[in-house]
């Protein structure tokens, strides 16, 4: 018994050591931290490329400019829309 106790490393148990589940808490932390870094990254992204926080004119306006680059309006009821647009999206005060 004392030979057995004195072959086996100590802290190991009687197995092949921890094996891959010490690898699985590093891992879990590290895939919520990256997870954290792009819906961060992804929700900046949007409000930089949007229109600065303000949603739906920003979208409108890509609309309206796919349309008349479709030819489905010309160009003063493109710029009679777009200047609607940019007028109800000006600051009131």
């Amino acid at each position: 018994m004392l030979s057995t106790l004195l072959s086996h490393p100590v802290g190991w148990g009687w197995g092949w050591g921890p094996g891959p589940w010490f690898l699985l808490f590093p891992l879990f932390w590290f895939g919520l931290i990256a997870l954290f870094f792009v819906l961060g990254g992804r929700r900046r992204r949007q409000y930089w490329e949007g229109d600065g926080g303000r949603r739906g004119t920003s979208g409108a306006r890509a609309v309206l400019a796919e349309r008349y680059a479709r030819g489905e309006i010309d160009e003063t009821e493109y710029r009679a829309r777009l200047e609607v647009l940019l007028a109800s999206d000006a600051p009131r005060g």
